[in-house]
């Protein structure tokens, strides 16, 4: 019984060494994309915190996580976004939730018929100052 204990713990001990590592995920207070204008042709470069929303032309894009690998690792930039439009009425109508990935900007792109929308890069700072915090106060 004995040697049987100890052929399931080598087998156990050579299943762990076996298993590939999982990668470290860092998680960024910062999204950067990009967006491009389709009718005027402009490309804008932009800072977005998590949890905070920006307008792009009549888009309101906000990040939810932003995440890197360690430079250490193959790199894999990803951002969970929500994506939504603003008609002329002012109504809010959701054109995208999920997730998009730096090295592969066609993979989930946002379909729109004059907006652009892809992730640069994730970042633990910006020159953008953050969002005010709510104080609550109502004033």
């Amino acid at each position: 019984m004995q040697m049987v204990r100890k052929a399931v713990a080598v087998v156990l001990a050579s299943l762990a060494l076996a298993s590939p590592v999982l990668a470290e995920t860092i998680a960024n207070p910062v999204a950067q994309f990009s967006g491009l204008d389709k009718i005027t042709g402009r490309i804008t470069t932009f800072d977005v915190y998590i949890d905070e929303t920006v307008q792009f032309g009549a888009l309101q894009i906000t990040p939810r996580a932003c995440y890197t690998r360690p430079p250490t690792e193959t790199q894999r930039t990803s951002v969970f976004v929500e994506v939504d439009q603003v008609s002329l009425k002012g109504s809010i109508d959701r054109i995208f939730t999920g997730w998009m990935f730096a090295d592969s900007p066609a993979l989930n792109a946002i379909d729109h018929a004059v907006y652009d929308i892809w992730l640069l890069d994730c970042k633990q700072s910006s020159d953008v100052p953050p969002p005010a915090a709510d104080t609550g106060t109502g004033g």
